[in-house]
């Protein structure tokens, strides 16, 4: 495992899960529920930058890794499921729609390992529509973790639950696209293993 400054990041951002979680279950003596709510909001705002941080910081510095591309991604989506779930159990987002986002990156990050055992990685690469996915899922999850308003009219509840019920939709769109590019690279790969045998 290779021990840089990039995949510290990574792990640091692994280990602050326990304490994201963790910040909801004080007692409100402890830290009352507006700073749970802006404690939490300010460690996956951190998160999400050291996301970016540890890519840029291996690209120039040349310290990129096979183990550091495998863990970046399951570093970001622990932590996303990890919020999706803190916010089903605040009562801040319906159960289906973090089913639904969690489900698809499962099924996509179990897309992508079976495309890349048969060459064709390609096939499902990061997509216009998956990035827009990500992001409208990034802002949302913020601003349904701070819960409050933002001034006088910037309504973090509602704008946050229509973002994250258009990543939902987002979602569902973008598993399709990446089913459907994969299905005929997957199906030519049984094709030729059936001929091969």
């Amino acid at each position: 495992m290779p021990y840089n400054l990039p995949n510290l990041l990574t792990w640091l951002r692994i280990l602050a899960i326990p304490l994201f979680v963790g910040i909801f279950y004080l007692p409100h003596s402890w830290l009352s529920p507006t700073n749970q709510n802006l404690v939490a909001t300010i460690i996956f705002a951190g998160a999400a930058i050291t996301d970016w941080l540890d890519g840029y910081l291996a690209r120039v510095l040349n310290q990129t890794s096979a183990f550091g591309a495998f863990l970046d991604p399951v570093a970001d989506k622990l932590m996303v499921c990890a919020a999706l779930i803190v916010l089903v159990y605040l009562g801040r987002l319906d159960a289906p729609i973090a089913l639904v986002i969690i489900g698809r990156e499962i099924t996509v990050s179990a897309l992508r390992e079976w495309m890349a055992q048969i060459g064709q990685s390609k096939s499902v690469a990061v997509s216009f529509l998956g990035k827009i996915k990500t992001t409208s899922q990034m802002i949302a999850i913020p601003l349904l973790l701070y819960y409050e308003n933002i001034g006088e009219r910037f309504d973090s509840q509602l704008i946050g639950t229509w973002l994250i019920y258009i990543a939902a939709v987002l979602t569902l769109w973008s598993m399709f696209y990446y089913l459907k590019a994969a299905l005929p690279q997957a199906l030519k790969s049984d094709q030729r293993n059936s001929n091969e045998h």
